[in-house]
C-alpha cells in the first residue's frame, strides 16, 4: 500500500502562489510512484485563529473545522508543505494550522516546498522546521527552494521547474518516502 503524502498549500491569501507550485509538486509526486499524493488547501479548512476551549493534546474537539482538520493530518502518513515567506516567517494561517492538532501530527516526516523571491522562501522554511519537531514532525533537511518563482510560471498559469527544482524535488521524495517507512511502526504504535 502507497504512503499517502499529504501536499498541504500553505498560504490562504487571496491571489496567492501556493496552489500552482502545489499542483506541480503533486503531479511530480504521482510520477515518482512511490506515494498516494492528496491534494490539501489549507483555504478549504476555513480555521479561525485557535478556538477550541481544550488543549489540542485531549483531542476534545468542540468545532467542525476542527475536527475535519484533525481527520486530514491524521489520515496523512506524510507531508509535503508548500509554502511562501511572510516577513521572514512561516504564513500566519500554517502556524494556526499547526497549532489546532498535536497527537496526529507525530511521527510523520515532512518535505518542504518553499517559494518566493530571491530566499526561495527559505527562512519560512527554517522557522516550520522548529515548528515541526515541537510536534513530531521529522523534518527533512532535503527539500525544494524556488526563488524568483513568478518568473517560473508560464502564461497558462503552470509552474514550468528547472533542473535543479526537479532533481532537488526527486531527493526530496527519495528521501520522504524512507523516512515514512522507518517511522511507520511508531504510527501504528
Amino acid at each position: 500500500m502507497a504512503h499517502k503524502l499529504h501536499i498541504i498549500i500553505a498560504s490562504t491569501r487571496p491571489g496567492r502562489v501556493g496552489p500552482k507550485v502545489a499542483n506541480w509538486i503533486f503531479e511530480y509526486a504521482k510520477e515518482h510512484g512511490k506515494f498516494e499524493p492528496v491534494l490539501v488547501d489549507l483555504a478549504d479548512f476555513n480555521l479561525p485563529v485557535y478556538d477550541e476551549p481544550h488543549h489540542p493534546r485531549l483531542q476534545q474537539y468542540q468545532h467542525e473545522h476542527t475536527k475535519a482538520w484533525s481527520a486530514s493530518v491524521n489520515a496523512a502518513d506524510a507531508f509535503l508543505f508548500v509554502t511562501p515567506e511572510y516577513n521572514y516567517f512561516a504564513p500566519p494561517a500554517l502556524v494556526n494550522a499547526f497549532s489546532y492538532v498535536f497527537k496526529e501530527w507525530k511521527y510523520k516526516p515532512a518535505g518542504l516546498v518553499s517559494y518566493g523571491g530571491v530566499s526561495g522562501g527559505l527562512r519560512a522554511a527554517q522557522s516550520e522546521k522548529l515548528l515541526m519537531t515541537t510536534l513530531g514532525v521529522v523534518p527533512l533537511a532535503e527539500g525544494v527552494a524556488i526563488p524568483m518563482v513568478g518568473q517560473l510560471i508560464n502564461a497558462e498559469g503552470q509552474l514550468v521547474p528547472n533542473d535543479l527544482i526537479i532533481a532537488s524535488a526527486k531527493g526530496m521524495l527519495d528521501e520522504l518516502i524512507k523516512w515514512s517507512e522507518a517511522l511507520k511502526p511508531l504510527r501504528s504504535a
